[in-house]
């Protein structure tokens, strides 16, 4: 479902976010092919320097479909950036990539809160996470990490996921899958 970035998967991404869909709301707004090999590059550098963990999202057969990113990490927190092509949207590689990913962050990397940016007008992301069982709104919770994301003007809803919130809600899924 999901993999660490290798520069070999970049020209299939780069074909899918270029799509309309996509576009406007991707983190790294490249203009070229090269622009986004550059970029992906750097994440891979980031991640060695641990201010970034990055991964390709891949459908059944092991196609890159989009990205996940855990970026800015500070204090055992960062930012969620994630974004799927558009000949894949609603088939619910977004909510499986995710909770993958978050697996990963909280028990592998030990992360403590993981913080998600969405743009208020952004319909599709805001349902997506809103789907989320362990996510929650955190535009009154965390103050100051909203001012931070709207210097000038509220553009974005802030939701967190918590460590504790997730690997209850993980322990809940298994526990209705096992009986």
């Amino acid at each position: 479902m999901i993999r660490k970035r290798n520069l070999q998967e970049c020209h299939s991404l780069y074909n899918l976010i270029n799509d309309p869909e996509v576009f406007p709301y991707v983190r790294y707004k490249c203009q070229s092919y090269e622009e986004y090999l550059f970029v992906t590059k750097q994440l891979m550098v980031e991640e060695e320097q641990m201010t970034c963990i990055s991964r390709t999202i891949l459908n059944e057969i092991g196609h890159p479909i989009g990205t996940i990113d855990l970026y800015n990490i500070e204090n055992k927190a960062g930012f969620l950036a994630t974004w799927i092509g558009a000949p894949y949207f609603g088939q619910g590689y977004n909510q499986r990539a995710k909770e993958s990913f978050f697996t990963e962050l909280f028990l592998e990397h030990r992360i403590e809160t993981v913080f998600l940016k969405v743009r208020k007008q952004n319909i599709r992301s805001k349902k997506a996470v809103e789907k989320l069982p362990y996510a929650k709104l955190a535009n009154d919770l965390k103050p100051h990490v909203y001012a931070s994301i709207n210097p000038t003007e509220q553009i974005y809803d802030l939701y967190q996921v918590e460590r504790s919130d997730f690997l209850d809600a993980s322990e809940g899924m298994q526990h209705e899958v096992a009986t």
